[in-house]
């Protein structure tokens, strides 16, 4: 399990909550729940490498991304308005190399229960 570091303030909405619960499976690879929390038209796109569309590419694109155990998610900030939010922090992996990372979620609707679109931006520190 990675050790999870966020500021109490990532948490005071149910959207903002939703997020870190979001990001915390990503780290933990708990998959269906990740999967389920999508629209079936996702879009996912990987700023400089690759745009994937469809749950089942993006499911696809999770069994991939498990080859590389993370340590640590530090989340630096969650930010939520209407039908958007977006979170940015720390990833440390198990090979030594940490990834700084900014997502921006675009929601099915104001409720934020089914993300619609995710744009990843990531970078090597």
């Amino acid at each position: 399990m990675a050790k999870i570091i966020s500021s109490p303030d990532c948490g005071n909405s149910p959207k903002m909550a939703f997020l870190k619960e979001f990001n915390i499976a990503f780290v933990e690879g708990e998959i269906p729940f990740l999967v389920d929390s999508v629209t079936e038209d996702i879009v996912w796109n990987l700023v400089g490498d690759k745009e994937i569309k469809g749950k089942e590419n993006f499911a696809q694109e999770l069994e991939n991304m498990k080859t590389e155990k993370v340590l640590e998610l530090k989340i630096e900030q969650i930010l939520s308005h209407g039908k958007e939010g977006a979170i940015h922090g720390i990833l440390k992996m198990q090979s030594g190399k940490k990834y700084a990372f900014s997502d921006f979620y675009r929601f099915k609707g104001a409720k934020g229960d089914k993300i619609k679109s995710i744009t990843s931006y990531v970078i090597i520190i």
